[in-house]
């Protein structure tokens, strides 16, 4: 009889190492519903057409990485490979730019991109998300790096780096290109290389093999052809960082791997990640709403890889406290004690208090084991003579401590203990 297995490149979260991964994705969220993120989930696939326009059709993710399929109907789907580009579609199908603006969101959930597994690289993976559409604000883009910051240090996170760029917009961008252009063509590139220096050349600077990135020594950078707008609106980010107590580096060869970023870029990096170092990053993208046929809808956003969290937290030797998920531990002795301490865990639940039960009929010094396996501070054991006296036998699991409850009373009196 033939198994099945997980396909290559995805990986199963189970217990308890799965704890981990909810409790970043938490830290990472709790300061953003603070500062009046809302969530916002958006499909698992979207329309080709959608990442191909945001995303940049040169980019690796269009060209190579996103898994693609036909529906009956003959429209062509995509796994979503990135966050931004359906935040940015949803909010303009909904109007939620016409309302109060900036339009603040996150999100969480899985991306998909077919890549080469390898440690820190999976082809399903998982990020948590914020954008910030509608204005063009420097305290925005400061806002958001915060943001992620406080998450990181929330979780215990200490040695990673923000690299930071600014990329211009559309007044200086084009001769900043066109300089590039020139001296890219110049070198000794491959095909697929020269044909993304016509498309999109900044893409070239992102280049991460060796053989290309020693012949962009030289090479012109965008920091010395910001127009004054760019560089006044790029000093006020630097301002407010250092104002907050958040430490960067500038990266004048930061361009990330996507097209639709203007001016702020950003990237949190850990080197106890080897070469996949990057845990997250962002940017401004000023004109990916018109990109995909909406308004101008100036944005800011930023998406942080969970698995890489995970990984660079485990790097450092940070260990995160594991919530016990069971209080109680019930242990019935004989029938009637099963029908009797079952309507007493449900109702410990309803009380909001974590119960477990002995179930499938272990004898007691299994049944106890199981409790102390539990995590549980306290074990509820009845027999016969236990409920014929309307007593059950309180056992504070720790000291070893024994006593004897009312039945009637034993809900309040653990809510009691627990409090």
């Amino acid at each position: 009889m033939s198994t099945f297995s997980a396909p290559k490149g995805t990986y199963d979260l189970l217990p308890p190492r799965s704890a981990d991964y909810l409790a970043v994705r938490e830290a990472i969220a709790a300061p953003l519903r603070r500062a009046g993120y809302g969530y916002i989930e958006t499909p698992g696939f979207e329309h080709v057409e959608l990442f191909a326009r945001g995303v940049g059709e040169s980019t690796d993710i269009v060209t190579k990485e996103m898994y693609t399929l036909t529906t009956r109907g003959g429209s062509r789907l995509a796994l979503r490979p990135e966050g931004t580009a359906p935040v940015v579609r949803a909010v303009l199908e909904h109007n939620l730019h016409r309302g109060a603006l900036p339009v603040k969101v996150w999100y969480s959930g899985s991306q998909y991109r077919y890549e080469r597994p390898q440690a820190g690289r999976f082809r399903h993976f998982s990020q948590v998300g914020a954008e910030a559409l509608g204005t063009e604000d420097p305290a925005l883009d400061a806002e958001l790096i915060i943001l992620a910051v406080d998450a990181y240090r929330s979780l215990g996170l200490r040695d990673f780096r923000l690299l930071l760029n600014s990329l211009g917009d559309r007044e200086c961008r084009p001769a900043y290109r066109e300089r590039l252009q020139e001296f890219l063509r110049g070198l000794d590139l491959d095909e697929d290389t020269r044909a993304r220096v016509e498309i999109n050349p900044l893409r070239v600077l992102d280049d991460k093999r060796e053989e290309v990135r020693k012949q962009l020594t030289g090479a012109p950078m965008m920091r010395d052809h910001l127009c004054e707008a760019c560089r006044e609106y790029h000093g006020r980010v630097r301002e407010l960082l250092t104002a907050a107590g958040v430490a960067f580096e500038d990266d004048e060869k930061l361009v990330r791997g996507l097209d639709y970023y203007t001016r702020t870029t950003f990237e949190f990096v850990h080197d106890g990640l080897g070469a996949q170092s990057a845990v997250g990053g962002g940017g401004r993208y000023d004109g990916l709403s018109e990109m995909l046929g909406g308004p101008p809808l100036p944005s800011v956003g930023w998406a942080l890889g969970v698995d890489r969290t995970v990984l660079a937290l485990r790097a450092e030797g940070v260990v995160l406290p594991e919530p016990s998920a069971t209080e109680v531990f019930a242990v019935p002795l004989g029938e009637q004690a099963r029908n009797v301490l079952f309507g007493v865990v449900t109702e410990l639940r309803r009380q909001g208090v974590a119960a477990d039960f002995a179930y499938g009929g272990r004898g007691l010094k299994n049944a106890m084991k199981s409790a102390n396996r539990s995590g549980a501070g306290y074990a509820l054991v009845a027999g016969e003579r236990d409920l014929a006296e309307g007593t059950v036998q309180l056992k504070d699991l720790g000291s070893g401590e024994q006593v004897p409850v009312p039945l009637e009373s034993v809900v309040e009196e653990l809510r009691r203990k627990l409090a």
